[in-house]
């Protein structure tokens, strides 16, 4: 008489080689695929629906012969108690999915979201700024389960900055609330978005336009600038050069600190700036004068950046020249970044170059999105004239009796 269950051998389960269903007995059958992959099922009769329903129980690589019969035991005796088994293993992934959730903190959720987005930042200081951020106004969410933080706890961390620190607890609300929406979809999270501003937090707190205070970045006025070039040609280093040739061309010091070789065509007198690089994620053509030209020249090329790092394989931090114009300078009371409002104050009431030119230059957005979509041309040839004409204004002679002092306190708003 053959045998009902255990037909199965360990040397048969090795050696079957034939696609299709090999029963060991009460339920529990050998699955050989097409391609040979082999798998442990158990079929049963669903007793509501008269049905038959496979529930499988693993691979032949993972699972030997024994194993797979305990675990069929195992099924058999889920059967006996009126426990569908493949329900009940539904339910036993739905709630492991739960306890995942809940463990899951708000700072987990802070690094999957930068892992998901950041290769869609425009730069690495974004990203920095995205963590810094968070990491530094978020302390008491940090540890805590995302699906725990309610409005109270998001209002906790943005209160004490909200009035102080106005423009970057705006900023820290609305990664929050990313985050947070990013936790919701991932179903970490569920319900309303706690740090939501429109009909929610614009309820609680004052709009950031009526607390905030305009930080104005202290800028030397443009008439002691040619004394000021004078010292600051006298200065040897990376840091000095880096300085001037912002000065010169009236860029972002983040733009310069980065820039490499490639980017100039000295002889064309042009700097392109790639759009990675830009605020405005475009591309931005800098009109070098003769001055930025022979600056540059003079500059020995060490690696493939202006203005290399200690290590020559990287670019200068841009905060070398914000340390050499207020700690070895001395100007405690000015920003680099005031020097294009400096430039700007010069072209405005030294100059008759068009409005559009000046900001063309300074590499600012047109605001009229329709003015915009019409613009051919980044007016270059009459930007060249404009930083020649710059250039030739710093190195004039300073007045008699003119001495550029540490300025103390901010005094004008950059562009």
């Amino acid at each position: 008489m053959a045998r009902s269950v255990e037909k199965l051998s360990d040397l048969k389960v090795k050696s079957l080689r034939l696609p299709g269903r090999y029963g060991d007995g009460d339920g529990l059958v050998l699955n050989v695929a097409t391609g040979g992959t082999k798998s442990w099922l158990f079929r049963y009769r669903d007793r509501s629906t008269g049905r038959i329903r496979e529930r499988g129980l693993g691979s032949v690589r993972t699972l030997s012969l024994k194993e797979a019969r305990e675990r069929a035991r195992v099924v058999r005796q889920q059967l006996l108690d009126g426990i569908d088994p493949i329900d009940h293993a539904r339910k036993v992934r739905a709630a492991a999915k739960v306890v995942t959730a809940k463990a899951m903190t708000f700072g987990q959720c802070v690094d999957r979201y930068i892992a998901a987005h950041e290769s869609g930042w425009r730069n690495v200081k974004h990203r920095q700024q995205w963590r810094n951020t968070l990491d530094t106004y978020t302390t008491k969410l940090k540890e805590l389960p995302v699906g725990e933080i309610s409005t109270d706890l998001v209002i906790q961390e943005l209160d004490p900055i909200w009035r102080t620190k106005t423009e970057t607890a705006t900023r820290v609300r609305q990664r929050m609330e990313a985050v947070l929406d990013w936790a919701t979809a991932r179903q970490f999270r569920k319900g309303e978005n706690p740090a939501r501003w429109r009909g929610h937090l614009d309820k609680l707190l004052p709009p950031p336009a009526k607390v905030s205070k305009v930080e104005h970045q202290a800028a030397m006025p443009y008439i002691e600038l040619p004394a000021f070039m004078v010292e600051l040609r006298k200065r040897v280093g990376v840091s000095a050069r880096l300085l001037e040739l912002v000065v010169l061309t009236a860029c972002r010091v983040g733009e310069a600190a980065a820039a490499s070789w490639s980017e100039f065509d000295l002889d064309g007198k042009v700097w392109t700036i790639p759009a990675e690089r830009m605020k405005a994620s475009r591309e931005h053509r800098v009109a070098l004068s003769p001055a930025a030209v022979t600056m540059l020249r003079q500059i020995k090329r060490t690696c493939v950046h202006v203005f290399a790092g200690l290590a020559k394989r990287d670019h200068i931090n841009p905060e070398s020249a914000r340390k050499l114009l207020q700690k070895d300078m001395e100007y405690t009371g000015l920003t680099v970044h005031g020097f294009r409002s400096a430039f700007r104050d010069w072209a405005a009431e030294r100059t008759s170059f068009a409005g559009e030119v000046v900001e063309a230059a300074l590499a600012h957005a047109n605001k009229d999105k329709t003015e915009a979509a019409y613009k051919r041309t980044d007016l270059f040839a009459k930007r060249a004239k404009l930083m020649e004409a710059w250039a030739g204004f710093l190195a004039t002679k300073p007045a008699t009796g003119t001495n550029v002092s540490p300025i103390k306190s901010a005094s004008r708003a950059t562009p």
